[in-house]
C-alpha cells in the first residue's frame, strides 16, 4: 500500500514503492531514464508532500485509501498521486503475462472481446485532454467500464476499484516519445503486468 506504521505513535508514514524490475529492465519500450525521472523524482515528491502535509491532521493515521476517500485540496491531490502512480508502476513488467481466464471472460462480455477492449482504451487514452490517467475499473456490481480522470483524479474516489491504469501525464513519456502519445500507448500496452490486474480482480 506504499505506507508503514509506527506503533508508538499510531502514525502512518507512506513511503515510495520499490519497483518490481531493474530501471532498465524495460527498455526500449520504457527507458532507464524515464523511470529514474517519473519515479524517483515525481513520485517521490508526492510521497514526501503528502507525508509533510498530513503532520499534525487527522489524516496522519489514516492509509492511502482512507484520505483519497475523505479529504480535498492538496492533500487529497498528494494522497491520490501516489496511490495512482503505485498501481501504474506495480502494473508493468518486461515477462510474458497473461490475462486470467474468468478476466479475459468478462472483459470478452463487456466489450465484445479483448481486441475490441485494446482498441477503446488506447482511444480513450489518446484522446484524453491533458493531464491524467485511464483505468479499468470495476463497480460494486461487478461491472467492467474504461474510466479516464484528470490531473489527480481517482476512481477510488467514485466507489470503482481500478483493476488497471496508464499514465498520461506528459512526464511519463515525454523522454522516450516527446508528444507522440499513440506510440507510447501501443509500447505501454506491452509491458503491461497482467498477473497483477488478474491479482486485483480477484
Amino acid at each position: 500500500m506504499g505506507y508503514t506504521k509506527n506503533l508508538k505513535d499510531i502514525t502512518m508514514k507512506h513511503e515510495l514503492i520499490n519497483l518490481p524490475y531493474s530501471y532498465d529492465a524495460l527498455e526500449p519500450l520504457m527507458s532507464k531514464e524515464t523511470l529514474e525521472f517519473h519515479h524517483d523524482k515525481h513520485h517521490q515528491t508526492y510521497v514526501t508532500k503528502l507525508n509533510e502535509l498530513i503532520v499534525g491532521t487527522k489524516y496522519e493515521t489514516m492509509t492511502l485509501e482512507e484520505i483519497i476517500n475523505s479529504a480535498d485540496g492538496a492533500i487529497f491531490n498528494n494522497a491520490a498521486q501516489v496511490y495512482n502512480h503505485d498501481i501504474f508502476f506495480l502494473g508493468l513488467t518486461n515477462k510474458g503475462t497473461k490475462l486470467s481466464q474468468e478476466l479475459s471472460d468478462l472483459i470478452t462480455a463487456s466489450f465484445d472481446s479483448v481486441e475490441q477492449f485494446k482498441a477503446e482504451f488506447i482511444t480513450k487514452a489518446t484522446t484524453h485532454f491533458g493531464s491524467g490517467w485511464v483505468w479499468l475499473v470495476i463497480d460494486e456490481k461487478g461491472t467492467l467500464s474504461i474510466e479516464a480522470t484528470s490531473n489527480a483524479q481517482t476512481p477510488l474516489a467514485n466507489g470503482n476499484y481500478p483493476l488497471m491504469v496508464v499514465d498520461v501525464w506528459e512526464h511519463a513519456y515525454y523522454i522516450d516519445y516527446r508528444n507522440v502519445r499513440p506510440k507510447y500507448l501501443e509500447n505501454w500496452w506491452q509491458l503491461i503486468n497482467w498477473d497483477y490486474v488478474n491479482e486485483r480482480f480477484m
